[in-house]
This record gives structure tokens, C-alpha cells and sequence, in this order.
């Protein structure tokens, strides 16, 4: 009887503050992202892009009526263990659609208090396949890591020449596990030598891996980690005078990342969605919204580099705007079932949705590597799987 009682009392909260939102032409959007924990900086970045673009897009038409949108944000901490509720508090707040997170695992957990909800989500980095399979309210802008790991299992063999490489991940993280096998499938396939390990959580001295790749004779390292460890990596590496290349995902595409290689000889490559300089126009508002308020400038790591998951984040706002405008409508099980053919041409390219999980249609990834002189990233070449 208590179970029944709380929940018609949550279903009273949420039809009371939709009731509301109507009233007063208001429609909440769900930022579910980590402002703390491992993938914090990331995710900051990622909110970043969907600010700025409330900033630019503060209103939308539905249904022949003007509504303001309110972003509802919440942090999820980047563990399955604060996901939850996480994603319970923005069902509580009557969200029409949610965007994130920045962390495949943490997704995952959040998705099924949005199914049970009726409330949709697009997941803006997240790249393990898991996060949409099997679900019809879940989909996603980026590419997928089968795609990412064959990328970079393809580059590392045919462009770099290298036959031997070592993988490490994080223990326990989806993506940093998830991305190295597929990069170990598609690399073995066409005839490399994989040796993988992982690190247990909160990991600061990663010298006793690097060794073990240097005994091993690796010929690259490839650690897609976030941003929590890769600097680390890095700076370790350089002080053991590595010479073999370390190569990232797209978790790697942060500012501190490209600004630990300064003053160092390593060759660090990466994988990810976008290159600044792709769309100036972006390009220009995002670094002069960055740089009129102090607190942004924070978030994004201390300067006005952009982050490929900010352009990512960006779009997927839009995304979300454009099923509000194709459902005519604020109920978000209206707002899923638009979804699927919602179409738009964003800054990181067009978006599409295939109708079997709800991922989006891509086929190229920007590889970029670092500039130690200037701790930023240069671009090399857009690949695809071969």
C-alpha cells in the first residue's frame, strides 16, 4: 500500500508541474551529464554545447505555440550507482526529452527510469552500443565504438605501420572496455598482436603499465580513458622517455589533454567528431559566449579551445527542438515516437536516426593529434572503416 501511495503521490508531482509548464508555455529539457567524478570535465563541456545553444534557440514553436525552453540539469557523478537518481529527479521534474550523458555506463543506468517514464533521451557521446540496443526511447547523435575502435585499429595498422599494441582500460568502465575490444577485434583481423589490460578506479601511477608495453616491444599504446587518467598517462609516458605512439578516443578530445603533451617529444593521436574550424560560424559565437563569463571559460577547461563534444552537444539541442516541433506536442512519449524521423544538418554534420535502435547514421571520424609545442590539436585526416 506505501509502494502505491508514493507512487500516485509521484504521478500527482509530475502531472501538477507538466499542468504548470503548459500554463506558462514552458518546456524542460533533461541535461543528464556528470559535473563530477571521472568524466566530469567532459561532461562539463558537453553542457556547455546545449547552453549555448538555449542561448542562441531560448524559444520554440509547438503546436502554434511559443514556448521558452528550460534546461532541467542534473549531475549523475559518471557512476551507475548516483545515475539513477539522477534520472529519477529530472522524471520528477516533468522533462519533455533528455539529452546526455557524456559516459556510456552511466546511460545505461539512467535509461530505464526514462522508459518507465515515457520520456525519450539522445545521447550526445555516449558510444557503446548498449546504451540503444534493445530500447525504443534511446537514441544518439554520435557514432557507435564498433565504428570508433575499427577506425582507429585501421589507422594505427595501415597509416602508423604498427603490428604490436597494447590496450589499457579502465576496470569496470563500458566505454574504456567496450573500445578496446572492438579495437582488438578489428586490429587482430588484419593481423596485428593485442596484449590489454586493465587499471583499477582512481589509478594515479600508471608507470608499472607503461613498462609492461615497453617490455612487450608495443609498437602504440592505445588507452581510451578519460580525461581523469589520460593526462597522467601522458606525462608518465614522456618521463619514460616513450617512443611509440599513444593513441585516444574521442574521451581524449579535451583541451587538458592536448595541453599535457606540451614540452614533450610523444606523438599522441586521436579519434573524435569534430575539428574546430569546421564550422567558424559556431566556431566564433561559442568562443565569444565562452569568453564573456568567467564561470563557462571554467568549465571548458580554462580557455576557448572547442571540444568536440560542445558542437555535439549543440546539435543534439536542436535535435531535441526539432521532435518538439514534429510532435506538436510536449508529452514525451509524443516527442519519441517523432524522433525516429526527425532529420537535421548540424555543425558535426547531418543527423539521421536508423530505425532499428535509434543511432545515428555515421561514417567518418576526425583523426587529430597533438601539438606539443602549442597544446592544441591538429588536424590529420577524416577516416572511415575501410
Amino acid at each position: 500500500m506505501k509502494k502505491i501511495i508514493a507512487l500516485l503521490l509521484a504521478l500527482t508531482m509530475v502531472l501538477t508541474l507538466t499542468l504548470t509548464a503548459v500554463a506558462e508555455n514552458i518546456v524542460k529539457i533533461g541535461v543528464y551529464e556528470p559535473a563530477t567524478g571521472s568524466n566530469g570535465a567532459g561532461g562539463k563541456q558537453e553542457v556547455l554545447g546545449i547552453q549555448y545553444a538555449n542561448e542562441v534557440a531560448p524559444t520554440v514553436d509547438i503546436g502554434g505555440t511559443t514556448y521558452t525552453v528550460q534546461l532541467v540539469t542534473v549531475d549523475n557523478g559518471s557512476t551507475a550507482d548516483k545515475g539513477p537518481s539522477a534520472a529519477q529527479a529530472l522524471v520528477s521534474e516533468g522533462v519533455s526529452v533528455v539529452l546526455g550523458s557524456y559516459g556510456s555506463g552511466v546511460s545505461i543506468a539512467g535509461s530505464p527510469y526514462f522508459a518507465e517514464a515515457g520520456i525519450p533521451a539522445i545521447g550526445i557521446s555516449c558510444t557503446n552500443p548498449q546504451v540503444t540496443a534493445g530500447n525504443t526511447h534511446y537514441f544518439r547523435i554520435c557514432f557507435l565504438d564498433p565504428f570508433q575502435g575499427t577506425v582507429l585499429a585501421n589507422y594505427a595498422f595501415k597509416t602508423l605501420g604498427v603490428k604490436n599494441a597494447y590496450l589499457l582500460a579502465e576496470l569496470g568502465s563500458e566505454y574504456d572496455v567496450g573500445l578496446c575490444h572492438y579495437f582488438q577485434q578489428a586490429f587482430e583481423a588484419l593481423g596485428g598482436t593485442v596484449t590489454s589490460e586493465t587499471f583499477p578506479t582512481d589509478t594515479s601511477d600508471f608507470t608499472g603499465y607503461i613498462s609492461t608495453a615497453v617490455a612487450l616491444g608495443a609498437e602504440v599504446l592505445f588507452a581510451p580513458v578519460s580525461p581523469q587518467y589520460s593526462p597522467l598517462i601522458i606525462n608518465q609516458a614522456s618521463a619514460q622517455g616513450v617512443t611509440f605512439p599513444l593513441l585516444g578516443g574521442d574521451t581524449w578530445d579535451n583541451n587538458k589533454v592536448a595541453e599535457s603533451t606540451m614540452g614533450t617529444s610523444l606523438k599522441v593521436i586521436i579519434d573524435t567528431f569534430y575539428q574546430e574550424g569546421g564550422n567558424p560560424e559556431f566556431d566564433a559565437g561559442f568562443k565569444a559566449w565562452l569568453n564573456a563569463n568567467p564561470d563557462m571559460l571554467t568549465n571548458n577547461g580554462g580557455n576557448d579551445m572547442v571540444s568536440a563534444v560542445s558542437p555535439l552537444g549543440y546539435d543534439a539541442y536542436f535535435v531535441a527542438l526539432e521532435a518538439l516541433k514534429a510532435a506538436g506536442s510536449i508529452d514525451g512519449k509524443a516527442v519519441n515516437a517523432a524522433l525516429w524521423n526527425v532529420t537535421y544538418s548540424g555543425v558535426t554534420g547531418d543527423i539521421a536516426f536508423e530505425q532499428v535502435n535509434g543511432d545515428a547514421i555515421r561514417n567518418a571520424a576526425y583523426i587529430k593529434t597533438a601539438n606539443t609545442e602549442t597544446g592544441a590539436w591538429d588536424f590529420v585526416t577524416v577516416q572511415s572503416v575501410e
